[in-house]
């Protein structure tokens, strides 16, 4: 399979690119700063330098055309709201109808637990804007007719991955998960084409990743 990977420099996508490419799939990381592209060449990907947030959906129609999956895995960092919106609300619309229009179906979005239009964040939270942000790119994609896969992890941690979740099928409530195991979650769904149409939310567990993706996808 050929993966592009938007925010390929992301510790995420750091992580996931070494187990995609120990199971044969090419990944293409994407990656707005240049001196990033040895980073992600030494992870195993092909690094391609492109800013998503300038560019239209004609450039990112381009950049998506002859890949097989998408992996949105790409985010402004909060702290500038205007930043927030045109990354994670506007260049992740755009991305999806990209990937529309190269005829490209297979779409995963990491996104967060608790996301969508009632996510509940107050207006005078700084988190609002990234919650606002995230919840319009969401639904985009849920009604873009893709084969999407929607990936919303709790809190984020540098722990050892332990190849193990839980997700709202076995009661799973928001909590934390390590950056390793979600990178798995990732390479796990895009093996797995019955779960188009999921939205999968976890943490930490006890399940085997693969054991619970293949439940979900029942």
């Amino acid at each position: 399979m050929r993966v592009l990977l938007i925010g390929g420099h992301g510790k995420v996508a750091r992580l996931l690119t070494p187990l995609l490419t120990a199971r044969s799939h090419e990944v293409t990381a994407v990656v707005r700063n240049p001196d990033h592209a040895g980073d992600v060449a030494d992870d195993g990907a092909t690094p391609l330098v492109a800013d998503v947030e300038t560019m239209g959906v004609d450039a990112l129609t381009d950049l998506v055309r002859g890949h097989d999956a998408v992996v949105w895995s790409a985010g402004a960092g909060g702290g500038n709201p205007g930043r927030t919106r045109a990354v994670d609300r506007d260049a992740a619309i755009r991305s999806i109808d990209a990937a529309g229009a190269a005829g490209v179906d297979r779409y995963v979005m990491v996104s967060y637990f608790g996301a969508g239009p009632d996510h509940g964040v107050p207006q005078d939270d700084p988190f609002f804007t990234y919650a606002d942000a995230k919840a319009a790119a969401d639904a985009h994609l849920e009604a873009s007719g893709l084969a999407f896969t929607l990936l919303r992890p709790s809190r984020l941690t540098d722990d050892a991955s332990t190849g193990r979740i839980e997700t709202s099928r076995t009661g799973a409530t928001a909590g934390s998960v390590s950056r390793g195991d979600v990178a798995l979650v990732v390479a796990e769904v895009l093996e797995r084409p019955a779960l188009a149409g999921a939205v999968v939310e976890f943490n930490r567990g006890g399940t085997p990743v693969g054991e619970e993706l293949d439940a979900l996808a029942r």
